[in-house]
């Protein structure tokens, strides 16, 4: 469909700025390993403090990449399954407040007031503008939501009787979720930290601003994941050449994702001694609960693209999987979709592992963690994103793609770079290696007394992933704007590939109506939380001062 200049420019917008912040935040993420494995034996680089760069690289890649891509194919979504356009004032309010809290946060870290990662909660304190500017970002992100809300409503009465499009019922979805997760990151905000950081208070209760982080925080990845979903439910089998084995598998997926998504961020807080272990065995099952979905996806994925290999002649039991687009130029989203998948099998099976109490308490606050994580979040999200922002500005644009069969390399060169990278970390998670920590200066550092020589093959391995990925991510980027000075070459279209389903089910109500999925998240969100929040309230001890990440003598001491 046609679309209006104003509309492209802001979708264009919103895809290429955090494409461009991508160069500062895989950079970081090549620094990280490289201090880690010993090769930098130094607090800094090039005036930028460890810390500094560590916030960079998950703030960027995890908070602002992720926010604006979400927006954006967002309002893609909607507007070609309703051939409707949103409220472009809506869409310009909402840039501008995350583009303006990008700038804030990003000036807090550039100056290095805000080396407080991308978790930001206390007793680390950040310069308020981080604070306002995260802020910001979440309110721009909440205003679609409401203006899509009124164009679904619409549609829904003109067309009563016919199931929403998976899609868009995943988009809204996944905002419903990210409204009602960052409502307690912005009371954290705006009511603990921006206040502390201000010098208004001297101190703040530290197990209440982390327990309101993680009811936000273990939802943000579902945030992150729903729109990959959505991909691989409806245009995944199609540019495999095939269809979606089960729409009505997708919409239960869906659905349960909005029930689970959030009543599990204590799985966390394990070894926060404020909450009680009652509550932490709730949130661990609710944490296999949400694996559910995980599973039916798995089947229902699986299933459409062995429909697509035999239907392009494979044989045998796994003949199909030869039969697959691999490195098909016309359909490269196949190649980010399906290495996306691949990571993901590890991310989920380690995931498993964090969610049990016991096998947590092995592992917990060591290079596993984000082992698994860069599995999760720069396995499909990250692949499902940059793929999709590539497609999305090509077919709106009219511009052909700079070096196409480079582009179906990439993703490969970034899986085997990431499995690399992830085995080397959660290897050294194993045998006690700690996350986040600069060990060039001490463990990796041979002349220093705590120097751990057992350590190096796992370091210097996630470092060689961590180059294979960082030339993958630039190659990304060169070919991103590369398209971008192209000159136009065809009509500028807005198109999806939409897939057909083999199994189209009849619409069933209680899978294409929100109020009573609605209720029953409320539900199970108080149920798990009230007690956390109850526990939090009456197990905190003293409120703490604020710290700075590389030094442990609080900012201020507390009035006594």
């Amino acid at each position: 469909m046609q679309v209006t200049k104003t509309f492209k420019r802001i979708i264009f917008l919103e895809l290429a700025i955090p494409v461009a912040l991508l160069t500062i935040g895989i950079y970081h993420g090549l620094m990280q390993t490289i201090y880690r494995a010993g090769v930098l034996k130094e607090t800094s680089f090039a005036k930028l403090d460890y810390y500094q760069g560590l916030t960079l690289h998950g703030v960027i890649n995890a908070l602002v990449l992720t926010t604006f891509f979400a927006v954006a194919f967002g309002h893609v979504t909607l507007t070609f399954y309703f051939k409707k356009e949103p409220n472009k004032k809506l869409m310009w309010l909402s840039f501008i407040l995350m583009l303006s809290g990008v700038l804030m946060a990003a000036w807090a870290m550039l100056a290095g007031k805000a080396s407080v990662l991308y978790t930001f909660y206390p007793p680390l304190k950040a310069h308020p503008l981080f604070y306002l500017g995260a802020t910001l970002l979440i309110a721009g992100s909440w205003i679609p939501l409401f203006d899509w809300a009124v164009m679904y409503t619409r549609w829904k009465k003109e067309n009563p009787e016919t199931k929403t499009p998976l899609a868009v019922l995943g988009t809204l979805i996944n905002f419903t979720i990210w409204f009602v997760c960052t409502l307690a990151v912005a009371y954290e905000t705006l009511v603990l930290l921006i206040p502390w950081s201000m010098g208004w208070t001297t101190t703040v209760n530290v197990s209440l601003a982390r327990t309101l982080f993680w009811f936000f925080g273990h939802a943000l990845v579902y945030f992150w994941l729903l729109p990959a979903y959505i991909m691989f439910y409806t245009i995944l089998p199609k540019v495999a050449g095939g269809k979606l084995y089960s729409d009505l598998a997708g919409r239960i997926a869906l659905f349960l994702f909005l029930i689970f998504s959030i009543p599990v961020g204590v799985h966390h807080q394990y070894s926060d001694p404020t909450i009680q272990q009652g509550v932490k065995f709730f949130h661990g099952l609710l944490t296999y609960g949400v694996s559910i979905p995980s599973f039916i996806t798995a089947f229902t994925i699986a299933a459409s693209l062995e429909y697509a290999g035999r239907k392009r002649g494979g044989k045998g039991w796994f003949g199909w999987m030869n039969k697959l687009p691999f490195f098909d130029e016309n359909r490269f989203l196949f190649a980010y979709f399906i290495g996306g998948l691949i990571l993901f099998i590890f991310g989920g099976v380690t995931g498993i592992v964090n969610a049990s109490y016991s096998l947590n308490n092995v592992v917990h606050n060591t290079a596993w963690l984000p082992g698994h994580f860069h599995m999760t979040v720069a396995g499909p999200v990250f692949l499902s994103i940059v793929g999709m922002s590539l497609y999305l500005y090509s077919k709106m644009s009219g511009k052909r793609i700079f070096m196409p069969k480079l582009t179906t390399i990439i993703p490969y060169l970034w899986v085997i770079g990431m499995l690399i990278f992830s085995f080397g970390m959660s290897w050294g998670g194993l045998r006690g290696e700690p996350r986040r920590t600069n060990l060039g200066v001490t463990y990796l550092n041979p002349d220093s007394e705590l120097f751990r020589s057992d350590w190096v093959p796992t370091t210097t391995m996630a470092m060689l992933g961590g180059i294979i990925m960082f030339i993958a991510g630039m190659l990304f980027i060169v070919i991103f704007f590369g398209t971008m000075l192209h000159k136009r070459s065809a009509e500028p279209v807005l198109t999806i590939p939409v897939s057909e389903a083999y199994h189209d089910e009849k619409r069933v109500p209680l899978f294409d109506r929100f109020k009573p999925w609605i209720i029953a998240m409320v539900i199970i969100i108080l149920i798990s939380y009230v007690p956390a929040l109850m526990n939090v309230n009456e197990n905190s001890g003293p409120k703490a001062p604020g710290f700075n990440i590389d030094n442990p003598t609080p900012i201020e001491q507390p009035a006594k």
